[in-house]
């Protein structure tokens, strides 16, 4: 007869619910950071339809140990390639019910200072219901004769750390939670978990990253806690603040308009249960515990907070150093300004000029304009102008660690840094690569550990948002001279902010713009309608097709086709998938990106004998497919936005992994991914306008219908068409260009950067930031905000 709680845990389980019990052989697979595993076992026993000796157990749980047998639920399965696995939803040791069983366990290499002598003792002493006794009242052990008080507790820590996971799973499993959304909350809270449920199920909205107010609040109903309960009112708080923030940009909101959004949420279901007065108690209570900030009216998360303070302080730092004023007298800059002009055989105009000055003679410069006016060529003068002023080499070999390089070029992604670095020809960085950030151990450069450099320019600007914005700005060595490089028109920034926008509109920085178009003597039709959009305008001969840009007037119906012929065109006058670049603003939809993608994977890349190929889930990925990075992975140098190929698949038979994987480079870096990783990449033959951002392709083919309604903005189209460096062909209708152009971003950020630069007295201490908070910061978040409310997921395929 099993004891209590031992039957407790089986009557969870519906009696016809599948298992297979076995032991440990091989693991053959096992992440640790989420914890799936592939794992082959010996067969015990299964009320499955399964007579071999071995099987192969798939899902998330972690390492398994030879001593013990485990009993995985879930159900038997079989994959088109590697037979029959089963399929794991939840999972428990068996628990040994006889002596003989608890003795050989107690004994094992597990349990640190139990002999078998003492594991005899115990199971006299206790019966054959041991193990359950202990782990439900671990005083039992004191009845245990000559146990020794530190060998019981030892023996009771062990006993949980092998059970309670799977305890936690079978609990978990009941409110609703999957096996890897488990398994997150299982290693933030550990033995733990289950108390804090029950006392505060609203943790889980801070703590654990993928669950949101909606499933906390469905744990906190279950377990008593709802109405004007405060757990409840500060998890929407919180909750509400970070939707702000990462889907709408914002740095802070004003109060009153955090009380009105968090009555909705919590009154959705439960009509004015909850008042106004009782969140603005709580959002002060959350306040003085230093969870949030509030000034001036305005309630931020600590984290944006202060990096909006950061940012200013260390601005203000490179600022106020002095040693740049009058370093070189005009004279000996217009000397070396006139040998440069001779020696490229280039000719800059007065604001380049300008530009040039200022960037050598200030501590910090922004160069901003849009495209055509020459922003490359300005830094291409800074850079060799600096070197012959300074009298130091630009050839990298020159150099050592002991003598580094003296400048440094970065960009907010790979492409814009590949950009910079062909238009210098010296080598650039993202910089979050300039940075040495690596994942999880965060940022290997800080205040206390700065970059090493004398000039730094950093292109893109616009893309940067105020987290990544204050880790550069802290980074920064004394006595560097830093150039900001970036079109205030383009996209904001993903993460929240308005950086490059702030940074102008507060007049505290030297300020260069240009104007003056120097691609228009090209003839380009293009650079002249990025303009026109800029004001607001379409050209009056929009559809008047110029040798550089077409309109192909047609409806949302006939996208796809249109796209494929434009398409096909190009590739049949020697373009190359690589050169031709479709963006689109949504994702579903028959205009969308996910439609587009698998039209023109059949263009460009269709299915034959001499393509390998690897499903996942709706997705088909060949040997020479384009595809797109969308997650940061610093360690291999690879960041969201890149495009690479694939270049090769391996499927599971051909390696000792006995994993499938799919082989990309990105311009010669190869990364492996496995088939559980393949969620970081997506086909690139079409892709997001925001994605786009950093990049410039030979074709840029634009489609544009009333369907995308929702997302059509001005500076949205307008990075689009600046995204083309030779040809445009716009698709679709004349008049949803017209109304996405009409409509300036009317959704403005709330940041208070620009006030705080502006209000920031030189020599002024300003409050300290808190480094906790500030490694919390998710980096590698991709937020895709600035979409007027919209986040890019109402438009993609549910997975």
């Amino acid at each position: 007869m099993k004891d209590q709680k031992q039957q407790s845990s089986l009557d969870l389980f519906e009696e016809n619910e599948k298992f297979i019990k076995g032991s440990h052989l091989v693991t053959i697979f096992h992440n640790e950071s989420n914890m799936y595993s592939v794992v082959r076992i010996r067969v015990a026993e299964t009320n499955v339809a399964y007579d071999e000796k071995e099987a192969v157990v798939t899902g998330y749980f972690p390492r398994i140990h030879e001593d013990e047998t485990y009993i995985f639920f879930g159900q038997m399965k079989d994959h088109p390639r590697f037979g029959r696995q089963f399929h794991v939803e939840h999972f428990r040791k068996d628990i040994p019910q006889t002596r003989q069983g608890i003795v050989q366990y107690l004994s094992s290499d597990l349990f640190s200072g139990i002999g078998r002598k003492t594991a005899e003792k115990i199971a006299d002493s206790l019966g054959e219901n041991a193990i359950s006794k202990i782990l439900e009242n671990p005083s039992v052990l004191d009845s245990v004769p000559k146990l020794a008080g530190d060998k019981a507790k030892l023996l009771y820590d062990t006993l949980m750390e092998h059970q309670g996971l799977e305890q936690v799973m079978i609990a978990l499993s009941q409110f609703g939670f999957g096996p890897q959304l488990s398994m997150k909350i299982y290693q933030v809270y550990k033995d733990e978990t289950i108390n804090t449920l029950q006392k505060n199920p609203y943790q889980l909205v801070e703590t654990v990253e993928g669950i949101g107010f909606a499933r906390a609040d469905e744990l906190g109903s279950h377990f008593g806690i709802s109405g004007n309960h405060p757990d409840r009112i500060r998890a929407g708080c919180l909750y509400m603040l970070e939707q702000y923030s990462m889907q709408e940009g914002h740095c802070y909101v004003k109060e009153e308009q955090l009380v009105d959004e968090v009555l909705r949420l919590l009154n959705e279901k439960q009509r004015d249960l909850v008042a106004a007065i009782d969140i603005s108690r709580e959002i002060m209570q959350l306040t003085e515990e230093g969870k949030l900030k509030s000034e001036d009216g305005n309630v931020y998360l600590l984290s944006l907070y202060f990096s909006e303070q950061g940012v200013v302080t260390n601005i203000q730092k490179v600022l106020e150093q002095s040693q740049y004023k009058e370093q070189f007298p005009e004279s000996e800059f217009l000397l070396a300004l006139g040998e440069l002009e001779d020696r490229l055989k280039v000719q800059y105009a007065p604001s380049q000029k300008e530009a040039i000055q200022q960037a050598l003679l200030s501590p910090m410069l922004l160069l901003t304009g849009g495209p055509g006016t020459g922003k490359t060529t300005v830094i291409k003068g800074i850079v060799e102008l600096y070197a012959d002023l300074h009298g130091c080499s630009l050839d990298p070999k020159d150099y050592s660690k002991e003598d580094p390089f003296p400048i440094m070029l970065a960009a907010p992604t790979g492409r814009a840094a590949k950009r910079m670095s062909e238009s210098t020809g010296l080598p650039s960085l993202t910089i979050h690569r300039l940075l040495g950030w690596n994942g999880s151990e965060g940022f290997q450069h800080d205040g206390e550990n700065p970059i090493t450099c004398k000039l730094l320019i950093v292109d893109e600007m616009s893309m940067v948002d105020i987290w990544l914005a204050n880790q550069l700005f802290k980074s920064l060595p004394d006595d560097i001279q830093v150039v900001l490089v970036g079109d205030e028109d383009q996209l904001p920034s993903v993460g929240p902010g308005q950086v490059l926008k702030d940074l102008l509109a507060s007049s505290v920085i030297p300020t260069v713009k240009l104007t003056d178009i120097y691609r228009q003597a090209d003839g380009s039709s293009i650079i002249e309608l990025a303009h026109n959009m800029k004001d607001g305008l379409i050209p009056s001969n929009i559809s008047v097709a110029q040798k550089d840009r077409s309109f192909i007037q047609c409806n949302q119906a006939q996208i796809l086709d249109v796209v494929k012929k434009v398409c096909a065109n190009a590739q049949n006058k020697g373009y190359s998938a690589k050169d031709i670049q479709v963006l689109a603003p949504m994702y579903r939809g028959n205009a969308g990106i996910d439609k587009l993608n698998e039209a023109l994977q059949e263009l460009f890349n269709p299915k034959n004998d001499q393509r390998r190929e690897l499903s996942f889930g709706t997705v088909v990925y060949r040997t020479g497919d384009k595809v797109l990075q969308l997650v940061n992975q610093p360690e291999s140098n690879v960041f969201n936005g890149d495009i690479g190929e694939v270049v090769s698949i391996f499927y599971a038979k051909e390696n000792t992994e006995k994993q499938d994987m799919v082989i990309v480079s990105f311009d010669g870096i190869e990364v492996t991914y496995t088939k559980q990783d393949l969620g970081q990449i997506t086909h690139a033959y079409c892709c997001s306008i925001h994605k786009s951002q950093g990049s410039e392709f030979p074709i840029v083919v634009l489609p544009v219908v009333k369907s995308y309604y929702r997302m059509l903005r001005r500076n949205l189209l307008y990075t689009a068409v600046t995204r083309s460096k030779r040809f445009l062909i716009l698709c679709g209708e004349e008049d949803a260009l017209k109304l996405g152009v009409g409509r300036a971003d009317e959704q403005s950020r709330q940041t208070s950067l620009k006030e705080k630069l502006q209000q920031k007295q030189p020599g002024e201490p300003i409050e300290s930031q808190d480094e906790e908070i500030l490694k919390e910061i998710p980096f590698w978040h991709d937020a895709n905000i600035g979409m007027d409310n919209i986040s890019p997921y109402d438009f993609m395929e549910d997975t």
